[in-house]
């Protein structure tokens, strides 16, 4: 009979680290899983806190932006300046700017070389001469309410004519001078 007990312990020795085994696999499995989904929400929480402050910022930038291009459009429409600075350079403003007297073509078919007034290159020259002003004496002649209409239609170049003083500068070239 002692022979069967032998058998017998060595077999609930066997169940018993089976169960043993069978228990920490089920245990890993399910406490791993736990573990796994507490630190997989807790992943997901933070992009999602992350997320919302994207759109938060995305909104701000976007609603930024389309308030600067309806300023952006306003004034191109007016032909006002920015906030802040002078309405119009040469100090009038968008009501008292006027249009010069202007020429279709130049007198004696020989234009000026407006190149020579300080600022002026052959693009800027090109569009000067597209809007009707081909000699230094039409340029020396602006008010400052002309100036201020020549400054708000230089496409590309506003403002160019106060900031670089074309007036002056032509004058002393009409006169025969020179611009250093």
């Amino acid at each position: 009979m002692l022979e069967n007990w032998d058998f017998l312990i060595a077999e609930l020795v066997v169940l018993l680290v089976l169960a043993a085994i069978l228990g920490v696999i089920v245990g890993w499995i399910l406490f791993g899983r736990r573990h796994q989904a507490s630190v997989q929400t807790g992943e997901v929480e933070v992009l999602r806190a992350e997320l919302a402050t994207c759109r938060d910022a995305g909104q701000d930038q976007a609603a930024e932006i389309a308030r600067l291009q309806d300023k952006l459009a306003a004034v191109e429409r007016s032909g006002e300046a920015l906030a802040g600075d002078d309405p119009l350079p040469g100090g009038a403003d968008a009501g008292q700017a006027e249009k010069p007297a202007t020429l279709t073509a130049p007198r004696d078919g020989t234009p000026d070389d407006l190149k020579r007034i300080k600022g002026v290159g052959p693009k800027l020259e090109a569009l000067v001469n597209d809007l009707g002003f081909f000699h230094f004496d039409q340029i020396a002649n602006w008010t400052d309410a002309e100036v201020a209409w020549v400054d708000a239609n230089l496409e590309g170049f506003k403002g160019r004519v106060s900031r670089d003083n074309w007036v002056e500068q032509a004058k002393v070239l009409a006169s025969g001078g020179s611009t250093a």
